[in-house]
């Protein structure tokens, strides 16, 4: 297994946060993927920001509002743009991240079966450049529930398809990532680790908080209620040699010290690395 983690925390400063994670050991980053894509005609250039840190990308985030049939053709152009960067950068994963906002009621199932056609086809055109797509179902979006998880499992092309699982997102649906993992566990070609904000936070814990404003959803890995030890026993189980992606949309301290609490959490916790083999 490889370790990662998705510079998102310090926002459009991607270089800057590139720096302080490798401060801390960390040889590989996801980035957003519109500040990716402005170096498109200036690959080079992106690659040795990169180099210059000893990093490589882990992959890209693409995906879509799947179940519109509507805008399939436009879905299909963007992930194979994105899918072509990501190979010319040298990495061979690409995000398929569904959108929201949710219908009242959950996603139908002819809204998922048109789903799963139009990741089928991105799919097998990511696949033609080297690159396999991962669906990663996501909260407040199209594939979000269980139901709305197997369904399109089910209905997607294991050929073209892979599963991300993102352990924060997953949890917050209601579901143990652990047991979707498992169900899932030969689609799986990457995977995002991230902590749900506890709902009676433990205050020394979160010194910051005063304990009256808005908490955020996710937190520093181990910090809240998801089983990492258990994630981490399916994935050798089924001797998983990918990416794991460290991912956490807000700090309440500093970027680079909830990546250092992430970073002391996967080595003393979890007994993994962040050395690259």
């Amino acid at each position: 297994m490889k370790v990662s983690c998705h510079l998102i925390t310090w926002g459009d400063d991607f270089v800057h946060g590139m720096e302080e994670a490798a401060t801390l050991g960390y040889k590989a980053c996801e980035t957003f993927t519109r500040l990716a894509l402005q170096y498109e005609n200036r690959i080079e250039e992106f690659k040795e920001i990169f180099a210059r840190n000893g990093f490589v990308l882990s992959a890209l985030y693409g995906g879509g509002r799947f179940t519109e049939k509507a805008n399939r053709q436009e879905l299909l152009d963007y992930n194979t743009q994105v899918a072509r960067f990501v190979a010319a950068c040298g990495s061979d994963r690409i995000v398929f991240g569904p959108r929201g906002p949710r219908t009242e009621g959950g996603t139908t199932l002819e809204e998922l079966k048109i789903a799963a056609e139009t990741m089928n086809e991105a799919g097998k055109r990511c696949l033609e450049l080297g690159v396999k797509a991962c669906v990663h179902p996501h909260l407040r979006t199209e594939i979000q529930d269980e139901n709305e998880v197997d369904a399109i499992m089910e209905l997607t092309d294991p050929r073209y398809v892979f599963f991300c699982p993102d352990t924060a997102h997953l949890y917050r649906a209601g579901m143990d990532p652990a047991v979707i993992m498992r169900r899932y566990k030969d689609r799986i070609a990457y995977l995002h680790l991230k902590d749900v904000f506890p709902e009676q936070p433990d205050l020394s814990q979160f010194p910051i908080l005063s304990g009256d404003e808005q908490m955020p959803i996710f937190c520093e890995l181990g910090l809240g209620p998801v089983n990492f030890q258990e994630v981490v026993q399916v994935l050798k189980d089924i001797q998983y040699d990918g990416w794991l992606t460290v991912e956490i949309d807000r700090s309440l301290s500093t970027p680079l010290n909830s990546l250092r609490i992430c970073r002391d959490f996967i080595q003393d916790q979890l007994g993994l690395s962040l050395a690259l083999k």
